[in-house]
């Protein structure tokens, strides 16, 4: 299942509490642009694009929310878990997260190399 939604990014460190240095955000091994990587609900980590789109402009395997897991005893949110889009389609100007496997130009070209040895 994590293969099959993109959910195969390695997780993000744990920092050092006693380490003061900067911790740089994370980018893409491949295209070296900017990425979130997120925890998903099932122990699997997914990298993100650092901005939502609109859901018409992403395609529906690659569309992914946010949601704020609360403490059960306090309304202090604790976590923030990746969850794919599924079952009800958001509305065509509604907001979604895409995963950055979608918009990897890095991916893009390899795929395109790929369906280019194909057709030969």
């Amino acid at each position: 299942m994590a293969q099959d939604e993109g959910a195969t990014a390695l997780p993000w460190p744990e920092p050092d509490p006693d380490d003061v240095t900067f911790l740089e955000p994370p980018t893409c091994p491949q295209c070296g642009s900017d990425i979130r990587i997120y925890p998903t609900i099932y122990d699997r980590w997914v990298s993100l694009a650092t901005r939502e789109l609109p859901a018409k402009d992403v395609p529906q395997r690659f569309r992914w929310r946010l949601v704020q897991l609360p403490s059960p005893y306090s309304p202090v949110v604790t976590d923030v878990v990746a969850v794919r889009v599924r079952g009800i389609d958001p509305l065509p100007g509604e907001p979604v997260i895409p995963a950055h496997q979608m918009l990897c130009s890095a991916e893009e070209v390899e795929r395109q190399h790929v369906k280019g040895q194909a057709d030969t």
